[in-house]
C-alpha cells in the first residue's frame, strides 16, 4: 500500500472514530444547486453539461451540498457523515480533478459542542500529514451578522461588504467604496429588487428576463445577468453611516489568539454600547468547548475580518493554510451552515457544521 493510500485510510479511520458514516454521492450534480447556494460566481469554476431536456448539470465541485442532499432524502433528523472522493473545479495552475475528504455533522442540537468536535477532529487529522507550518484561523459569521444588526446596516450594504471581504479586499477598501448612481435605464427593475432577499430577487429577475425572451446576452446566461442586477441594486442602496463604518472598522481589526478573542469582542461591544446578544454568548461557549478538547487556543488565530458567503455560512468558520503553499492556499476549511438543509427541501431548519480537506495540497508540498 502506497503512503498516500495509507494516509487516506488513516484519515477515514479517524473520521469513523469520530462517529461518522462513509457516504458516496453522484459525480454528476444539478448545477442550479451550487449556483443558488454558492453564488453565480462559482460558474466559471464548474464543468457544466446539459441533458437531453436542456437541464444543466455539473461535475461535483465539492461534497458538502451532495451530502446534505443525501441526508434530506434519507428523512433522518440527524446524521454524522464522512467522505473521500474526487471533485472537479477549474483551478489556475493546479489539476482540475483532485481529491477532497471531509466531515459533516447534521442535526445536532448542541451547536457549540458540534463546532468544537469538528474543529478538534480537523486539528487531529492534520497530524496525519507531513509536518509543516500551518496557520489556523477562525472567524464568526454569526458575530458579524449580530454586529450588522446592532448597527442597523441594511441587507444590500451588508451583502456588498461581505462579498468584498470574501473576495480578498482589505477592510479599508471594502468600507471605503462609494455608492455609484445606477443607470436610469433600469431604475424601475433595480427599485423592485433593492433590499429584497437575494434568492427571491434573483428568481424575479430571471423571470423578467425569461418573459422578455432573453436567454443569453454577450455570452452571459440569464442567471448571470440576474446576479449582475443584484449587484447593481446593492450599489444603489446608500452607504453606511460614518458611525457604523467606524464600528465595523474597529470590529474587523480585531485579531489575535483565540484565547483572548472573546474578551476583545466583549470589550469592543461595551465600548460601542452595542448588544451582540446570543451571538457573543455562543462565541464564548464555543471557545470553552474547543479548549475542553485539548486544543491549544494560543496556536489558533482569531480574525474578525475572516468572512464567507453569508447566504451559505451562518456562524463559526475556520481555515488552515500552509505557508509552503503558493499565496497561502487553503488546505482545510470548515464552518457552520444552518440555513442550507431547509434550502435543499428539508421540512424544518437543521443545524449543520462540517469541514473539507484539499488532499492534493496537503500531500503535494514538501515536508
Amino acid at each position: 500500500m502506497s503512503p498516500a493510500i495509507s494516509a487516506h485510510e488513516h484519515l477515514l479511520d479517524l473520521f469513523r472514530r469520530h462517529g461518522s458514516t462513509l457516504v458516496e454521492t453522484p459525480i454528476l450534480q444539478p448545477a442550479s444547486l451550487f449556483l443558488e447556494l454558492s453564488g453565480e460566481s462559482i460558474r466559471r469554476r464548474l464543468f457544466v453539461t446539459q441533458d437531453a431536456e436542456g437541464g444543466e448539470f455539473c461535475l461535483r465541485p465539492e461534497h458538502t451540498i451532495p451530502v446534505c442532499i443525501a441526508h434530506v432524502s434519507s428523512g433522518r433528523a440527524a446524521g454524522e457523515y464522512c467522505y473521500l472522493g474526487p471533485v472537479f473545479r477549474q483551478r489556475s495552475g493546479e489539476p482540475s480533478e483532485f481529491l477532497q475528504a471531509g466531515l459533516e455533522s447534521i442535526g445536532r442540537e448542541d451547536p457549540e459542542a458540534a463546532d468544537a468536535d469538528i474543529f478538534a477532529a480537523a486539528m487531529r487529522a492534520m497530524a496525519l500529514f507531513p509536518r509543516r507550518e500551518w496557520t489556523v484561523t477562525v472567524g464568526d459569521m454569526g458575530l458579524l451578522e449580530a454586529l450588522l444588526d446592532a448597527l442597523d446596516v441594511g441587507p444590500s450594504a451588508r451583502r456588498r461588504l461581505v462579498r468584498q471581504l470574501s473576495a480578498g479586499e482589505s477592510v479599508d477598501a471594502a468600507l471605503a467604496g462609494e455608492v455609484r448612481p445606477a443607470s436610469s435605464d433600469y431604475a424601475g427593475l433595480l427599485s423592485a429588487i433593492e433590499g429584497q432577499d437575494p434568492r427571491a430577487a434573483k428568481a424575479f429577475v430571471e423571470d423578467v428576463i425569461s418573459i422578455a425572451g432573453i436567454s443569453a446576452v454577450g455570452g452571459r446566461s440569464a442567471a448571470e445577468i440576474a446576479e449582475r442586477f443584484l449587484s447593481r441594486a446593492a450599489n444603489r442602496s446608500g452607504g453606511m453611516s460614518e458611525a457604523a463604518r467606524d464600528a465595523l472598522r474597529r470590529y474587523l481589526a480585531i485579531r489575535g489568539d483565540l484565547h483572548s478573542a472573546p474578551g476583545a469582542v466583549r470589550q469592543l461591544a461595551s465600548d460601542l454600547g452595542l448588544d451582540l446578544g446570543p451571538a457573543l454568548a455562543r462565541f464564548e461557549a464555543r471557545t470553552r468547548e474547543i479548549e475542553a478538547r485539548n486544543v491549544n487556543l494560543g496556536t489558533v488565530r482569531f480574525a474578525a475580518s475572516t468572512t464567507r458567503n453569508m447566504d451559505y455560512y451562518t456562524g463559526f468558520i475556520f481555515e488552515v493554510r500552509s505557508e509552503d503553499e503558493p499565496a497561502g492556499r487553503l488546505v482545510v476549511s470548515g464552518g457552520r451552515y444552518d440555513r442550507m438543509l431547509e434550502q435543499l427541501g428539508a421540512g424544518r431548519p437543521s443545524l449543520a457544521v462540517g469541514c473539507a480537506f484539499w488532499l492534493d495540497r496537503l500531500e503535494g508540498a514538501p515536508a
